[in-house]
């Protein structure tokens, strides 16, 4: 059978200000040059490319108390919180193409936002080898690409914790995380205390990707607005090197395939995110091109007709 999906919004981010590898910048055109607006458009998806937002440059500075480039984080996830917010408003399904994950903050902070005032269930599917969980007081690094779940859940900057005017933007009940498989000593402790819902590589192992996915996406109906936040780390770096922290033992090609499938025979999916993509430690694009490949899966690509 044939779905048919709302009208289509790609929305780039080049920038990597919240990332430890400079590069992440040029993902929004790699998945450009790797033919993301026609593949969907041959699937009859309505889409339009709204061009590249515009924010501060990465300056390259250590941290300052605990965060790397904060004031430059906060730019751009206020004018992308602004720009999925208006989107979503006029009833299309905004893509965004990252750019590295701090910018999951801003997207979802605006799918947060529109579900409160429509009066929908908010279920973040979170794809990711990391939690992103950590704090200014536990991240070895400062990096803010591995805090945009906390910042959403009201722990971190007040800058960004408050980034929409509502804190905390989600609560951790509604956010499940799959692929999980590399978490900081003391993230570790965080992840616990509030009760995340993470399906990590061992569970995956254990049990298989169909049941973890029936389990993520457990408990959604027609008044839930799925959000997926695609971090391409979140697969194998042998199916996906271009990408500044790989973590061996992800999802292969036919894991990831059907987490797509599954999230696509749901039919809730309302807004995603693709972050990470780094082309510059790539192969000749193929990360990007495997990324494309598995949004067609997103938007219904299937090897047979199914009900």
């Amino acid at each position: 059978m044939t779905r048919k999906y709302p009208p289509v919004s790609l929305l780039g981010v080049p920038t990597d200000v919240g990332a430890g590898h400079r590069g992440a910048l040029l993902g929004p055109d790699a998945l450009r040059i790797a033919g993301l607006r026609e593949a969907l458009a041959a699937r009859g998806v309505d889409v339009v490319d709204r061009g590249n937002l515009a924010g501060p440059q990465n300056p390259w500075q250590p941290p300052v108390d605990g965060y790397r480039h904060l004031q430059e984080v906060v730019a751009w996830n206020r004018a992308l919180m602004d720009a999925v917010g208006a989107e979503l408003a006029q009833g299309r399904l905004p893509i965004m193409m990252g750019g590295d994950h701090c910018l999951g903050i801003g997207s979802i902070t605006a799918v947060a936002r529109h579900c409160r005032e429509t009066g929908k269930q908010l279920r973040v599917l979170w794809l990711d080898a990391h939690a992103d969980f950590n704090t200014h007081d536990v991240t070895p690094s400062g990096n803010i690409h591995g805090m945009p779940v906390a910042c959403l859940c009201g722990i971190g900057p007040e800058l960004l914790v408050k980034l929409g005017g509502t804190s905390p933007a989600i609560h951790p009940s509604q956010v499940r995380q799959v692929g999980i498989r590399s978490v900081d000593e003391g993230e570790k402790r965080l992840v616990k205390e509030h009760g995340l819902d993470v399906y990590d590589m061992r569970y995956i192992d254990e049990v298989g990707m169909k049941r973890t996915m029936e389990a993520a996406l457990q408990g959604m109906d027609d008044n839930t607005h799925l959000h997926v936040s695609f971090d391409v780390d979140f697969l194998d770096p042998s199916i996906a090197p271009g990408v500044g922290t790989t973590v061996p033992g992800g999802p292969n090609y036919r894991e990831a395939q059907l987490v797509m499938e599954m999230i696509a025979d749901s039919g809730r999916m309302g807004s995603l995110d693709l972050v990470e993509l780094n082309p510059v430690l790539d192969c000749r694009n193929q990360t990007a091109l495997l990324t494309v490949d598995l949004v067609e899966s997103l938007f219904g690509k299937s090897t047979l007709m199914r009900d």
